[in-house]
């Protein structure tokens, strides 16, 4: 890991103070929010079309496929300049949300799914963009604090926007969702226009035959570097035993006697400690360095996950905080170390490959819960799933060098 001799003074207040990751963290601030009122919003308003909760789960899939592309789609943010990709991406996914206007029957459906796959595909790309914009324009020792509060950020928004959304559907129908959706996006198009981040010039494309190679060179970049190939190996882990423990909240909360209702607050504890851990990242990461950071927030949150089983409702609450404030600590890891430590020309795909590898996971790991569940009893699965991933929980050695500035 690239070494300082003085760890800069409020990092934070650094973050938010800087020319560049200041208004780039209000961008990503601003589109999450319509994002994610509108991932919720996606999923209710198909089951009230259909009623089939079946076609319901189908938008979070729809959602997340795309981002199996992530070599193919991030090859894109090394062929052309980020700045303006990132406002043609932001304003051409405003664009595509108006087609959803037209979505009041079951026969409709089939246009959300459409929009829902593109904005998806669009998403891989944006944050590929975004990832390698920020790793050239920001300050190596801010990173660690950049994706910290990026992480902050994100989870805020799941535990306002979603409510937002639903409460604008409830009284008003999903139109109103739409376009608010799509104005955020405006927003951040704004924002990102007023920026001009220093960026090298991109890398000619090749010839056509040639692409599909290059699109790969991420993945080999990634696989062959010593370091960053077990941080993402270990984030995408976290995030299977991360989806499988998630599979199993509603029989937690069967198990305590409540109500399914229950489960939000859960989640809410879950989210306010990964809020928490993203807030303590930037600094936490200069103390210990990437494998470490990782290696002790996978380890709480595998702790957390064995307390769970108590039969307990305090115990329940304070391992759902535990959990949110371990997982995005691999995350965190993994993104940075990608950023400091990949050129330039390969950024884009070396970051939306790590995002397949990280995110993909995570829906493997539901579906394997969600069948694991009713087939074990949740508490014995629970103190086994936190017992593997602890023994698991350290990736391998290694020195990070750090990527040279352009």
């Amino acid at each position: 890991m690239t070494t300082h001799s003085k760890r800069p003074p409020r990092a934070v207040c650094r973050v938010l103070g800087d020319r560049y990751a200041g208004p780039y963290l209000a961008g990503i601030v601003v589109s999450g929010f319509g994002t994610s009122a509108m991932w919720l919003v996606a999923g209710v308003w198909v089951k009230d079309l259909t009623g089939s909760d079946g076609l319901s789960a189908l938008c979070a899939l729809a959602l997340w496929a795309p981002t199996l592309l992530g070599p193919v789609l991030g090859a894109l943010a090394d062929r052309t300049r980020r700045g303006p990709l990132l406002v043609r991406t932001n304003l051409a996914l405003a664009v595509l949300l108006l087609p959803l206007l037209a979505v009041d029957s079951p026969g409709t459906v089939w246009i959300l799914y459409t929009v829902l796959l593109v904005y998806g595909a669009a998403g891989v790309v944006h944050d590929a963009a975004e990832s390698a914009l920020v790793a050239a324009a920001v300050d190596d020792r801010l990173l660690g604090d950049f994706n910290g509060l990026r992480t902050s950020a994100n989870e805020g928004m799941k535990l306002v926007a979603p409510l937002a959304g639903a409460s604008l559907y409830a009284a008003y129908g999903g139109g109103p969702v739409v376009l608010l959706d799509a104005l955020t996006f405006v927003l951040a198009a704004g924002l990102y226009a007023r920026l001009r981040a220093p960026e090298p010039r991109p890398s000619a494309p090749g010839p056509a035959a040639a692409r599909p190679i290059r699109a790969a060179e991420g993945a080999r970049y990634l696989w062959r570097h010593p370091v960053l190939r077990p941080l993402v190996l270990a984030g995408g882990t976290t995030m299977l035993f991360a989806g499988v423990n998630g599979a199993t909240v509603y029989a937690v909360v069967e198990g305590l006697g409540h109500s399914p209702a229950h489960a939000g607050l859960l989640y809410t504890a879950q989210g306010a400690g990964s809020v928490a851990s993203g807030l303590a990242a930037g600094p936490l990461l200069r103390r210990l360095g990437e494998r470490r950071f990782a290696s002790y927030g996978t380890a709480l949150a595998a702790v957390a996950v064995v307390a769970r089983a108590l039969p307990y409702d305090a115990v329940a609450l304070v391992s759902s905080a535990a959990i949110g404030a371990g997982l995005p600590c691999a995350l965190v890891a993994a993104l940075t170390a990608v950023q400091r430590e990949t050129p330039d020309a390969l950024l884009g795909r070396t970051a939306a490959t790590a995002g397949t590898l990280l995110f993909a996971p995570n829906a493997v790991g539901l579906a394997l819960g969600a069948g694991l569940v009713e087939l074990v009893p949740y508490r014995p699965l629970l103190v086994a799933l936190g017992l593997v991933r602890l023994v698991t929980a350290f990736p391998g050695r290694g020195r990070l060098r750090g990527r040279p500035r352009p």
